[in-house]
């Protein structure tokens, strides 16, 4: 620096209409999302936001209908179905496929959870951290649905034990709902995260997993989605995530 030059000035943050951020992100029009403000149902860091908020998109946490609404520019949001022998990783020592690999290389997104490599099924990967963090979070409760095809026919005292809780080496598992789809085939919905829970749950009450499935994460579900592709998801099904880990009373 010269003895003619000064400090070097920061740019200050570019702040944007909150209605045009709603917007942008999908919300409907202007008009909409002005109404969406006028009764109050858009929060910016915690506060009820009036008609003609700026916001600087790169920092605001903004909520509407207490679910926190990703405005930073670049978020992207994909839905993969993962396909067995990879790993739900962003980087492996060992060289194994990786998840992300199966995505764009930019911006650069992180699986939002995990399957083990031999599971199969629906994965998001995003770069959005705050959804990421709720969508994991226990007390969020988000549902996952498995189809386990296992070894033998379960019973219903089987059934039973899987909706009511089993015994792991961790602790009791939360109840959960089962039904039978075929005679070796399960059909498992949980809302908790523990490593490997499903094929645990299926050993202890006697039929190891041969194959599995994860079918449904929260309300996003897509049959028709072929192993190792992957899609963005629509407006609508980021609405409905973001409305599955939205702040309740008495969270």
């Amino acid at each position: 620096m010269t003895e003619h030059e000064g400090p070097v000035s920061q740019e200050p943050a570019e702040e944007v209409r909150l209605q045009k951020v709603l917007a942008r992100v999908g919300f409907g029009s202007r008009r909409k999302c002005d109404d969406l403000i006028a009764a109050g149902r858009v929060t910016v860091n915690g506060e009820v936001a009036v008609l003609g908020r700026r916001v600087d998109p790169e920092s605001a946490l903004v909520a509407v209908d207490g679910a926190p609404i990703g405005v930073r520019p670049g978020l992207v949001y994909y839905l993969l179905n993962k396909p067995a022998g990879v790993v739900t990783t962003a980087d492996d020592p060992q060289g194994r496929p990786i998840v992300v690999d199966l995505v764009p290389d930019e911006p650069r997104v992180f699986p939002v959870g995990r399957l083990d490599a031999d599971t199969e099924g629906l994965l998001l990967l995003t770069n959005d951290g705050e959804l990421a963090h709720r969508l994991t979070h226990p007390s969020y409760g988000v549902e996952k649905e498995y189809v386990a095809e296992v070894d033998g026919e379960p019973s219903r005292a089987a059934l039973r034990s899987l909706r009511e809780g089993v015994e792991l080496d961790d602790g009791m598992t939360a109840e959960a709902r089962a039904s039978l789809m075929d005679p070796s085939v399960v059909k498992l919905t949980i809302h908790e995260g523990r490593n490997r829970q499903v094929r645990r749950m299926c050993e202890a009450v006697g039929h190891p997993v041969v194959r599995l499935v994860r079918t449904r994460v929260g309300p996003i579900a897509d049959r028709s989605l072929a192993p190792g592709s992957f899609r963005e998801l629509t407006v609508e099904e980021l609405r409905s995530l973001e409305q599955a880990v939205a702040d309740k009373p008495g969270r």
